[in-house]
């Protein structure tokens, strides 16, 4: 994991904090690495995307692509946008999980007002993902959305 790139907005605070949550994110990684460890529950994964995003000041689109017993594989961020918006484009989506031979997928991206409320936008795209992977036999098992603190996720609120 390259934390370095995914805590650029970190370089302004202060130098113990910016340790802490590098320090933060290596654990968190290791623990979602684990040999046979897979996601049963979302706290890891929603404390490792809230780490890598809620400092950010444009909307960012990441990936956690997972194997066959939802083991990680690889974390990417495929897209950076605006203040307000980012373009998602599924076919770079799918593309960047055949690349991982993943079977499966955990999306998030940010809003840097710190609103974590999905819009209609989100639920839009979040459908047209879905689509595009399972074409391609990869299940999407969550898409959250990191506004400051607040993580909402897409499963929880039954709109997978």
């Amino acid at each position: 994991m390259n934390t370095t790139n995914s805590l650029s907005v970190v370089a302004e605070l202060a130098p113990a904090t910016q340790r802490a949550i590098k320090r933060a994110l290596t654990l968190l990684e290791s623990q979602l690495r684990e040999p046979g460890v897979s996601f049963t529950s979302s706290s890891s994964v929603r404390d490792w995307f809230r780490l890598q995003m809620a400092l950010l000041e444009r909307e960012a689109f990441m990936l956690l692509w997972l194997d066959n017993q939802n083991r990680l594989i690889a974390h990417e961020t495929l897209f950076k946008g605006t203040i307000n918006s980012t373009e998602v484009h599924p076919r770079e989506v799918v593309k960047s999980g055949l690349k991982h031979n993943a079977a499966a997928a955990v999306l998030a991206h940010n809003h840097p007002s710190g609103q974590a409320e999905p819009s209609h936008a989100d639920r839009q795209i979040t459908k047209r993902l879905k689509s595009a992977l399972t074409l391609v036999d990869i299940r999407l098992l969550d898409h959250l959305v990191v506004g400051g603190m607040d993580v909402v996720s897409f499963a929880e609120r039954g709109w997978l």
